[in-house]
C-alpha cells in the first residue's frame, strides 16, 4: 500500500514501516505509529521559529516530536530526526487539547510545529491544527513541504503560515536529502501561497550551492518579491564536509545579489550580522532590529519598533509599504526564562550526547538514557544552563557515568580535565597582571555573554572577561556599541569556533567598525586550532590550555598540538586531524559513527 502523506509515496507491506519509520500499514490503512507523542512544548518567540514578518514579537507555543521524510547531510536536528527514539520515555503523550489548553494557559496566540518536519507526524498535528482553529489560535510549521496534493489539501484550511525549508532547486539537491525531485516543492510553493498562507522561504548556503541559491531566489521573486528568504548559513554538523561552510562575509556579499530578486532578504547562523534586521527596500531605512539568537533563530532587540510600523505598514523614512502580516508584539521581557525552545534545545542535546561519546561510549541506548533523564520535569539541572561552568561540568561527567553505569570512564575523563584545570589554577596563583579578554561570536561587534563557558575558560586561563561588563543579555549574546568596547579596551580578543570568520576578515571587520583597542593594534586575535574547543564538548580542556598558553607565554608552554593528539586517542581512540573536524559538537570528526555491533 502507498503512503501518500509525502511524495516519497513509500509503497509499505502490513506491518512494515515506510522510509520516516512514523507509519506503517494496519489493518489495511496507514497509520501514525506514534500519535500525540510530544519532546518539546513550550512558549517562544516566532523569531526563534524563524518567522519575521507574521506577528513579530508574538509568543506561540512550539511543538516538537521526532522524525522526518528526509535525510539531508549535516542536519542541524539530526538528534531529534535520526537519533531520538519516538518511544523514548523522554516524549510525553498530549491530546489536541492538551496542547491548545497549554498554549492558551502561556498567553500563545498560536502553536508552532518546529524543529523536526510534521509530514512525519502528520495526523497528529492535522487534528492539532483543526482543533486550535476553532479555538482562535493561529497555526503554523516549519515544513519542507514535500506534502502529497492529497495531504496539503487536507491540512491547508487551518494553515496561517509556514516556513519553507527548500533544499535548492534542482531536483539533485532533493535526491540528496532522500526524495525525488524538486517539483511538489515548487508546486506546492505555488498553492501554499495562492491559498493566502504566510510564507516565508529559508534556504541553506554551502560553498557549492552559490548559482542554485540565485536561481531559486528568481523563482521565489517571480511570484512575488515580497516573500521573505531566509539564507541560512551552512554550519556543518555530523558527517558534512567542513569545506562546504562558506564565511559569514561570502554569506553577506550573497545577500545582496538576492535582494535583486527580493525585497526582504535575512542572513542566520551569522552572529553579529547586520543583514538579519529588515531594511526598507527602497530607501533603506531600519525597521527592525534583531540579533543572532542561537542557530536558525533571531531575536528582535527594540519590539516597540516594528510595533508602530505595522500598523501602517510603510517606510518611515520613504512611505513604502513594508509588509507584514499581523500585529506586531512588544514583551516586557524578551529573556522569559521560560523561553526555552528554538534550536538551542537541540544543541543541548547534542553537548549532552558529546560528553558521552568522548567518555568512549558506543551504545546510542545509553546516550538516550541520559537524554530521558535530563527531559524530566523534575530535572535537577535544566538542559543547556549546566553546560555554563567548570567546576559543574566535570561534575556532570560523573553523573552521567552513573546514568549509564559508565563510572570508570566517566571518572577518567573527569580526572584529566580536573588535573589540566588544578594545573593552570596553581600556576596563578599570586599572578597579579591579568590581561583583559574580549570573546566574540561571529563578527566583532556580537559579544558573547558574560556568564557563559567561554568567558569562565578565560578568566581561568588568567584573563580577566570584559564580556561580563560589556552584556548579560542574549542567546547566546547580543550586538553592542563598539564605543562600549573601545571604552574597555581590551588586550586580546578571542574568537567563538562555533561559527566561521577568518582572522583577515574578522581583523578587517574590527577596523571598519571603528574598534580602536589594543587588541586589534597589536592584532593579538585568536582563534582556537579546531572546532568545539571552546564550548559544547569536553574538548574545551584543549581550548583552556591553548588561551593559557597565549594570556601568560611566560608561565604556560602546553605544547598544543601534542595535547590534542593526546586528547583524542585516549578518549576518541582516534588521530587527531584538523581537516576533520567540523561544527558538530558531539562527533569527534565528520568519519566518526556509532559502532553498530554495540548499538
Amino acid at each position: 500500500m502507498q503512503c501518500r502523506i509525502c511524495e516519497r509515496g513509500c509503497h509499505i507491506t502490513e506491518g512494515k514501516q515506510g522510509a520516516c519509520h512514523h507509519y506503517s500499514k494496519q489493518g489495511g490503512e496507514i497509520r501514525e505509529i506514534y500519535p500525540n507523542r510530544y519532546l518539546q512544548v513550550g512558549p517562544i518567540f516566532i523569531e526563534t521559529m524563524p518567522m519575521l514578518h507574521f506577528y513579530p514579537g508574538g509568543r506561540f507555543l512550539q511543538v516538537t516530536t521526532t522524525g522526518c521524510n528526509f535525510n539531508c547531510q549535516g542536519c542541524i536536528s539530526a538528534v531529534i530526526v535520526q537519533q531520538m527514539d519516538p518511544a523514548s520515555a523522554a516524549l510525553i503523550t498530549l491530546t489536541a487539547d492538551e496542547i491548545i489548553d497549554e498554549a492558551l494557559k502561556q498567553d500563545c496566540i498560536g502553536i508552532t510545529f518546529v524543529l523536526n518536519d510534521p509530514l512525519a507526524s502528520f495526523y497528529t498535528f492535522l487534528e492539532l491544527a483543526c482543533r486550535a482553529k476553532k479555538k482562535g489560535l493561529l497555526v503554523g510549521c516549519s515544513s519542507n513541504a514535500y506534502f502529497t496534493e492529497e495531504s496539503l489539501e487536507k491540512l491547508l484550511p487551518y494553515l496561517d503560515f509556514i516556513n519553507i525549508g527548500m533544499k535548492g532547486i534542482s531536483d539533485s539537491a532533493y535526491q540528496a536529502c532522500g526524495a525525488s525531485s524538486a517539483v511538489p516543492v515548487l508546486r506546492n510553493l505555488n498553492k501554499i501561497y495562492e491559498h493566502g498562507v504566510h510564507v516565508e522561504v529559508s534556504c541553506m548556503f554551502r560553498c557549492d550551492n552559490r548559482e542554485e541559491v540565485l536561481v531559486l531566489s528568481k523563482y521565489i521573486g517571480a511570484i512575488s518579491r515580497h516573500i521573505p528568504f531566509q539564507l541560512m548559513r551552512f554550519i556543518p554538523f555530523g558527517d558534512a564536509d567542513p569545506d562546504l561552510e562558506p564565511s559569514i562575509q561570502e554569506a553577506e556579499e550573497l545577500c545582496k545579489e538576492l535582494r535583486a530578486n527580493l525585497d526582504y532578504v535575512y542572513l542566520f547562523n551569522s552572529a553579529g550580522s547586520e543583514d538579519i534586521n529588515s531594511y526598507c527596500p527602497g530607501c533603506g531605512e531600519l525597521i527592525a532590529l534583531r540579533d543572532f539568537y542561537g542557530p536558525m533563530g533571531a531575536i528582535n532587540r527594540e519590539p516597540g519598533m516594528i510595533s508602530i510600523l505595522t500598523r501602517e505598514n510603510q517606510c518611515p523614512g520613504c512611505g513604502r509599504p513594508f509588509i507584514f502580516t499581523g500585529q506586531a508584539f512588544a514583551p516586557e521581557d524578551e529573556e522569559d526564562s521560560s523561553f526555552t525552545g528554538g534550536y538551542p534545545f537541540t544543541r543541548s542535546l547534542e553537548m549532552m550526547e558529546a560528553i558521552l561519546i568522548c567518555m568512549g561510549v558506543q551504545d546510542k541506548n545509553k546516550v538516550l538514557q541520559v537524554w530521558e533523564k535530563m527531559l524530566q520535569k523534575d530535572s535537577i539541572l535544566p538542559p543547556h544552563k549546566f553546560f555554563q561552568d567548570l567546576d559543574s561540568y566535570i561534575a556532570i561527567i560523573s553523573w552521567f557515568g552513573i546514568i549509564v553505569a559508565e563510572e570508570a570512564k566517566a571518572e577518567k575523563l573527569a580526572a584529566y580535565m580536573q588535573e589540566k584545570i588544578d594545573l593552570i589554577r596553581t600556576h596563578l596563583e599570586g599572578v597579579k597582571e591579568r590581561p583583559g579578554v574580549y570573546y566574540a561570536m561571529g563578527k566583532p561587534l556580537f559579544c558573547i555573554k558574560g556568564e557563559r563557558l567561554e568567558n569562565q575558560l578565560v578568566e581561568v586561563a588568567g584573563g580577566i572577561s570584559i564580556n561580563r561588563e560589556l552584556t548579560n543579555e542574549g542567546r547566546p549574546g547580543r550586538r553592542v556599541a563598539v564605543e562600549q568596547i573601545n571604552r574597555l579596551n581590551p588586550q586580546y580578543i578571542f574568537t567563538s569556533t562555533f561559527t566561521a570568520s577568518s582572522l583577515d576578515e574578522f581583523y578587517a571587520e574590527c577596523l571598519r567598525v571603528g574598534m580602536d583597542v589594543e587588541a586589534v593594534a597589536k592584532r593579538r586575535i585568536f582563534a582556537h586550532p579546531a572546532p568545539g574547543w571552546d564550548f559544547g564538548s569536553p574538548r574545551w580542556i584543549l581550548g583552556l590550555m591553548n588561551i593559557a598558553n597565549i594570556l601568560h607565554p611566560e608561565i604556560f608552554h602546553f605544547d598544543i598540538e601534542e595535547e590534542a593528539r593526546y586528547f583524542y586517542q585516549e578518549f576518541y581512540g582516534l588521530d587527531f586531524n584538523v581537516r576533520e573536524i567540523n561544527r558538530s559538537f558531539s562527533h569527534p570528526h565528520r568519519y566518526w559513527h556509532w559502532n553498530d555491533n554495540k548499538a
